[in-house]
């Protein structure tokens, strides 16, 4: 149970690092810009679907338009700023020790 989180996170933590250097590729669509900008103005918002103020459910809206959302714009990116993107996020978390996988 464990490991599959800890691998979930770390899938979700490096499309989201991608997203980051996507958004600042030249090469990048504006229409792959503005969803990623509006998908965090979603989350930071204070105005949510469901409040923030409800324990589980106010995080949890939030984290599925996350886990569904990120990957559905990663897929609109053309191919060539994607692979660049993916590159120079592998560069920037292999410095971090508990981002590297176990041999």
């Amino acid at each position: 149970m464990f490991f599959r989180l800890r691998r979930l996170l770390r899938t979700a933590g490096r499309d989201l690092v991608v997203l980051w250097y996507a958004f600042r590729h030249p090469d990048t669509p504006g229409a792959v810009k503005l969803l990623s900008i509006l998908l965090a103005l979603y989350v930071f918002s204070p105005i949510d679907l469901v409040p923030d103020a409800l324990p589980v459910l106010g995080w949890l809206d939030d984290a599925t338009l996350l886990a569904i959302g990120i990957p559905a714009i990663l897929k609109l990116m053309p191919q060539s700023p994607l692979l660049e993107s993916y590159g120079a996020a592998d560069r920037f978390l292999s410095r971090w020790i508990f981002w590297r996988k176990r041999s």
